[in-house]
């Protein structure tokens, strides 16, 4: 069975587009292939007109963001070592990388005493801002967000929502971002593509998937996370 089959997409620069199925639609594997991780067994995948090979990950590493749940941070580093890996990687003289730490500290709100705090001392909203860090640190076009929000708690959940979408429009990124949840992709979304079993069902904004469904199983999936009936007068 194929993880995705016959795929096609395309992101608008600066704008968010959302992945958006359940557990096993292909949506996180889409992801991985964008950013290389996973080969396609046949198409391409461009970003920005170059094609991504084995061979252009290292090139990739300055151009592409990626930022998963928890933040996928290294316990062992604090938070500023955390978020300069990638610079350093690179091979950035410190005092550029110690520059971009702070402007992104700042754009975050972390102080100093944040700065050299371990992820085991951060709340999950924090390690996740410290994630978001990481992603942004080599100031690159595009952002990989696969499903960052999934494991908080409703309240933090909600904050970091409005805080990342104040970001994303101030920062003019390109952000392509994975979700099960229909609400956090109308919240996000510029455009949605909803896939199932590795397969698109249909791509267009929510407007149009909610008017205009492809097949059922539009409805099906967008109607499944509406509040019930007895509560719909409370939201």
């Amino acid at each position: 069975t194929a993880a995705l089959d016959d795929v096609s997409l395309e992101a608008a620069p600066a704008t968010t587009h959302v992945l958006l199925g359940s557990s096993g639609s292909g949506k996180s594997t889409l992801l991985r292939v964008v950013l290389g991780l996973v080969a396609a067994d046949g198409g391409e995948v461009l970003i920005d007109g170059a094609p991504v090979t084995p061979r252009a990950r290292a090139h990739l590493l300055g151009r592409v963001g990626y930022m998963v749940q928890e933040g996928g941070l290294y316990p062992h580093l604090t938070v500023r070592g955390n978020v300069s890996l990638p610079a350093e990687a690179l091979g950035w003289p410190h005092a550029r990388t110690a520059e971009r730490v702070r402007a992104l500290a700042d754009l975050t709100g972390f102080d100093d005493a944040m700065l050299r705090r371990y992820p085991a001392e951060l709340s999950g909203g924090q390690r996740q801002r410290v994630g978001l860090m990481r992603a942004l640190v080599l100031d690159p076009p595009l952002l990989l967000l696969d499903e960052p929000l999934g494991a908080l708690d409703p309240i933090v959940r909600a904050d970091l929502q409005a805080e990342l979408r104040r970001l994303f429009g101030a920062l003019g990124k390109t952000v392509l971002l994975v979700t099960h949840d229909v609400r956090e992709a109308v919240l996000f979304g510029s455009t949605i593509t909803l896939l199932r079993a590795g397969r698109v069902v249909q791509q267009g904004t929510f407007a149009e998937l909610a008017r205009k469904p492809a097949e059922p199983f539009v409805t099906e999936f967008l109607s499944a996370q509406a509040p019930p009936p007895e509560l719909r007068e409370y939201f």
